[in-house]
């Protein structure tokens, strides 16, 4: 019996991790296309390359990360105990993707902050 209730687990976790991972990065990079064109001095070209490049890599250790902690152990072998453990990988792997969010925005400011000192700098070398 215990291992049915294992697959239930897994047959509800891992819908819900590629559902969050899928959400988060499709908001996420949805919006930081201004920021990149803002970046990239509106080349539009380079900013879409960039954003999908953060985007595909995003998946990758978000999902990586999912499938990694997929691992569930029931020791009493009852639907309260599967909840918890579900619970706990869910809220986990929850945290783990807003970490990973403001992660990425930080990155998303730092390059804006970067190219505005840069256009500043070019601007008084420009103006001697």
């Amino acid at each position: 019996m215990e291992t049915s209730k294992i697959l239930i687990g897994y047959a509800i976790y891992l819908p819900i991790a590629l559902f969050l991972t899928y959400y988060v990065s499709k908001t996420l990079f949805k919006n930081s296309k201004i920021y990149m064109l803002d970046i990239f001095k509106g080349r539009e070209e380079i900013a879409n390359a960039t954003n999908k490049l953060f985007e595909t890599g995003f998946y990758l250790l978000n999902l990586g990360f999912a499938l990694m902690i997929l691992e569930i152990y029931l020791y009493k072998d009852s639907y309260q105990e599967l909840i918890e453990k579900l619970s706990y990988k869910i809220g986990g792997f929850s945290i783990y993707l807003g970490i990973m969010l403001f992660l990425n925005l930080y990155f998303f400011f730092r390059g804006k902050r970067k190219a505005s000192q840069a256009q500043v700098e070019q601007r008084m070398v420009i103006n001697g």
